[in-house]
C-alpha cells in the first residue's frame, strides 16, 4: 500500500481507499465451551454486521508468556502495516498481574511476524486492554493500557518500533478509578473513551494536545443493558459520522452494544438498535480498524468465510433461531451450547431451488415441520421428510431487505416463531405486522 494514501487517525487510522472493515477480538461462551484465546479476525462492508474468518478460529495465537490474549487492538501505522498489540492474560485470572504486552507485526493481516512481549512497567500490576494512536507532535506512537499504581489508571508509554517504549508515565487520572481507556485522533482533537470504574458507565474525554493528563470529560455517562466496557469509538469510513461500542464484559449477556453519532466532538450518541448489527459470534473485547476493498478481499480469500449461518429474529434481534432438545426454539444469544444456533443452509432436499437447514453440531438431522410444529429431526430420505425439510427463502415479510422461509409442501405458510417456539402457520402481505415480523430474519454469520 502507497504511504502517501494513508491517513492515521487513532484506533480508526485509515487509508482513503478505505471500503470496509475488520475486527480484532477473543471469544468466550456462558459456560466457557466457546472460550479461545488467540487472535480472532471478522469481516463487514458497513462496519455493522460481522463475518468471522476462518470459521471463527484464531488466526495466530501466542507461544510465549501465557500462551494466551484477551484485548487484541489493531494500529494501521504510520507505513500502512499493521501492529497487533494484546493483554498478555490466557482466561479469566485477573488476579494475575503481567508486566508485558504481546506484539504481532503484520502487512495486510494475512500473515504475523516479529512476535514478542514488550515490557511496559516494572510494577507488580496487570497491563490490560491496550490502544494506540500517532503523536504527530512526538514523531512516536502511544501505547495506552490499564494498569494500578494504587489506583487505577490509564499508563502510557512512547514507542517508534513497537519493540522498545519509554519509561510509563500516567496518562489518565481524573480523581477517580478508570478502566479500558480507547484513543482516537481526528484532525487537531485527541479523544479518549473510557470507563469510569465508580459509576460503571462509559464516557469521552477530548484533549488539543493528547498530553499526558490534558483531557477534559465531555459526554455524559453511557451504558446499554446491564453493565458495560471496553468502550471502542470507529470513525466510518465514509467520513460522516462515528460509532461507539461497548462489550457487556459477561459472557452470559448480549456481547455488545453500540451508538452512533454525527458529531463526536459533540455529546449526542444514540443507541442502535440490534436489529441493526450483528458483532462476531461469541466476540468479546476487541477493536475496529478500516480497511480498503483490496485488503478485505485477501483477508476472505486467505483465511474465508463461515460455512454455516444463523438466524436473527426481526422482532427479538436479541434472539437466534437455535434447536434444544430437538425442538425449534427462538432463543436469547449468547447460548449454550453455543453450535445449537448454527446452520448449513443447503439446497432444499425436495427442491434444490430452496434451502433446507442442516445443524452443524448434529449433521445428520434437519429442521422439518411436523404437525406444523418446527423440529430437527435425523434426514431418514423419504419424500416426507424432505418435503417437510425444504423452503423457498423469499423477500422478508416486515423487511424485504431481510427473509421469510415458505414452506414447500404447505405454500401458504411460512416459518415463524409463536411464544419462542417455531412453527409454520398461513401469513401472507395482508397478515398483521406482528405476525410478519414474527417469520422475518436476517441471514448472518
Amino acid at each position: 500500500m502507497a504511504t502517501a494514501a494513508v491517513v492515521v487517525t487513532g484506533s480508526t487510522a485509515a487509508s482513503a481507499a478505505n471500503t470496509a472493515y475488520v475486527f480484532a477480538y477473543f471469544t468466550e461462551t456462558p459456560n466457557m465451551s466457546g472460550a479461545n484465546y488467540g487472535l480472532h479476525l471478522a469481516v463487514s462492508r458497513d462496519g455493522l454486521n460481522w463475518s468471522p474468518l476462518n470459521q471463527n478460529n484464531p488466526v495466530v495465537t501466542p507461544t510465549a508468556g501465557t500462551r494466551g490474549l484477551r484485548d487484541p487492538f489493531i494500529l494501521r501505522k504510520q507505513d500502512g502495516t499493521f501492529v497487533v498489540l494484546a493483554t498478555d492474560l490466557n482466561g479469566t485470572n485477573f488476579g494475575e498481574n503481567n508486566q508485558y504486552l504481546h506484539v504481532w507485526d503484520s502487512t495486510n493481516l494475512t500473515s504475523f511476524t516479529g512476535y514478542r512481549r514488550v515490557r511496559m512497567h516494572g510494577l507488580n500490576t496487570h497491563t490490560w486492554a491496550p490502544t494506540a494512536f500517532w503523536d504527530a507532535a512526538r514523531g512516536q506512537y502511544g501505547i495506552v493500557y490499564s494498569a494500578n499504581n494504587g489506583s487505577d489508571v490509564l499508563m502510557v508509554n512512547y514507542t517508534s518500533d513497537f519493540r522498545t517504549v519509554s519509561t510509563n508515565q500516567v496518562y489518565f487520572s481524573p480523581g477517580f478509578p478508570v478502566l479500558d481507556g480507547d484513543v482516537v485522533v481526528d484532525g487537531s482533537t485527541f479523544y479518549l473513551y473510557y470507563k469510569n470504574l465508580s459509576t460503571g458507565l462509559l464516557y469521552g474525554a477530548r484533549s488539543s494536545s493528547g498530553a499526558a493528563n490534558s483531557y477534559t470529560t465531555y459526554t455524559s455517562g453511557l451504558r446499554q443493558g446491564n453493565a458495560i466496557e471496553a468502550p471502542l469509538l470507529v470513525k466510518n469510513n465514509e467520513g460522516n459520522g462515528w460509532r461507539l461500542w461497548g462489550d457487556s464484559f459477561s459472557p452470559v449477556n448480549n456481547d455488545f452494544y453500540a451508538w452512533s453519532s454525527s458529531n463526536v466532538g459533540g455529546n449526542s450518541w444514540a443507541a442502535l438498535n440490534q436489529r441493526d448489527f450483528t458483532p462476531p459470534l461469541n466476540a468479546k473485547h476487541g477493536s475496529i480498524v478500516g480497511i480498503s476493498s483490496a485488503e478485505y478481499d485477501a483477508l476472505v480469500s486467505r483465511w474465508g468465510l463461515p460455512n454455516w449461518v444463523r438466524l436473527k429474529s426481526s422482532n427479538f434481534p436479541d434472539r437466534f433461531v437455535r434447536h434444544a432438545d430437538n425442538a425449534g426454539r427462538l432463543d436469547t444469544y449468547p447460548m449454550e451450547p453455543f453450535q445449537d444456533q448454527m446452520w448449513r443452509m443447503v439446497p432444499g432436499l425436495a427442491d434444490s431451488a430452496g434451502v433446507s437447514f442442516q445443524s452443524v453440531n448434529y449433521p445428520d438431522r434437519y429442521l422439518r415441520h411436523s404437525d406444523y410444529a418446527i423440529r430437527l429431526d435425523p434426514n431418514d430420505n423419504t419424500a416426507t421428510f424432505r418435503a417437510d425439510a425444504t423452503f423457498y427463502r423469499v423477500a422478508g415479510l416486515a423487511d424485504a431487505s431481510w427473509s421469510s422461509f415458505r414452506s414447500y409442501n404447505f405454500p401458504d405458510r411460512y416459518l415463524r416463531h409463536a411464544n419462542y417456539l417455531l412453527r409454520i402457520d398461513p401469513l401472507s402481505a395482508s397478515s398483521s405486522a406482528s405476525d410478519r415480523q414474527d417469520a422475518t430474519f436476517r441471514i448472518t454469520p
